[in-house]
């Protein structure tokens, strides 16, 4: 019952702190809850005569606490009064008023967001996923073997937390939002999975150990490389512009078979912005998925790759430096 009225008293006391707006309430709180005559902290105390010796002890070191933590509040609050009546007491109303600058997106997020309302008017969805990934559907669920390199520490950023079946890692590329996704459901899938991703990767020009992607899926009945082809060119001459030319090397990537690099011609040079390629039938097996009835691709990109060249940023660094200077050339 009186560890009940401690918590009664210290939940009116803050209810009442959070309203005094001046010296004299403040006072006025002062002495309800901690005054020598009338304070509610006084008043227990007393209480404490008809109580036995053991009980006496630690219900007297509960009010003492209570007592301690009350004034601390208090000087607190005094403290803050002080302050805002001493920056009201200097302010000028003649003054002209201070402009406060418009701000803006990053070049990353404006990046990230014109990708995703591209695909959404495509008719895709947007999936989310944990940066904490499993061993399993960072690497197994997506066709890549115990011998790949990329499972190799110095590549991967592994936990010290595992248990006695899986290793836990900070993911290091998107995908595993897609193994999980289509584990999860049944086809017809059509989404992106843009996020954050880690590797062990030295800071230059080209590369960071945190960096975003966007990949993306669309498995269903009969789908083909061309749809695959059709899709990227789509969405690179709606990013770049109808006039950008396009172009698709063959590649390797574990999780997908026939697999391509795609390039722009842009600014005089091709720049390579993407890979892709239809999903491979293992990476289906995993996912629970028969790759007889079904066929889809894949395909992923990074944020920092593509914003550097639609805005001809010749370093990653400067898109991590929040320099105003630089970020200002980019209304």
């Amino acid at each position: 019952m009186l560890k009940d009225e401690l918590e009664n008293i210290k939940k009116e006391f803050l209810e009442r702190l959070a309203l005094v707006k001046d010296k004299g309430a403040l006072e006025e709180v002062k002495g309800l809850f901690v005054g020598r005559k009338r304070g509610k902290v006084n008043d227990l105390f007393l209480k404490m005569a008809a109580l036995g010796a053991e009980e006496k002890r630690e219900f007297g070191q509960a009010v003492n606490r209570l007592k301690v933590f009350l004034e601390e509040k208090l000087e607190e609050r005094e403290k803050f009064l002080a302050s805002k009546g001493s920056r009201e007491s200097v302010r000028d109303d003649t003054l002209p008023g201070t402009r406060l600058e418009k701000g803006s997106a990053h070049l990353l997020n404006a990046t990230l967001q014109e990708i995703s309302s591209i695909f959404l008017r495509m008719g895709y969805s947007v999936e989310q996923g944990r940066e904490v990934e499993s061993d399993y559907f960072n690497f197994t669920a997506l066709n890549i073997p115990e011998e790949h390199p990329a499972r190799d520490d110095h590549d991967t950023f592994y936990l010290e937390h595992a248990t006695a079946t899986e290793r836990y890692l900070l993911r290091t590329h998107t995908t595993p939002v897609q193994a999980r996704t289509m584990s999860k459901g049944r086809p017809p899938f059509k989404f992106i999975t843009p996020g954050r991703v880690f590797r062990k990767d030295e800071p230059d020009d080209t590369h960071s150990p945190v960096f975003h992607q966007v990949d993306g899926v669309l498995v269903d009945h009969g789908v083909t490389f061309a749809d695959l082809k059709g899709t990227i060119k789509l969405f690179l001459r709606t990013l770049f512009g109808p006039e950008i030319v396009v172009r698709f090397r063959p590649s390797f990537f574990p999780f997908t078979e026939p697999s391509a690099e795609v390039d722009v011609f842009f600014n005089g040079r091709w720049l390579e912005v993407l890979g892709c390629g239809m999903i491979d039938p293992a990476v289906f097996s995993c996912a629970g998925i028969d790759s007889e009835e079904y066929t889809g691709f894949a395909f992923g990109m990074g944020i920092e790759r593509l914003t550097m060249v639609r805005c001809g940023v010749p370093s990653l660094r400067l898109l991590y430096e929040n320099d105003l200077r630089f970020l200002r050339q980019f209304p």
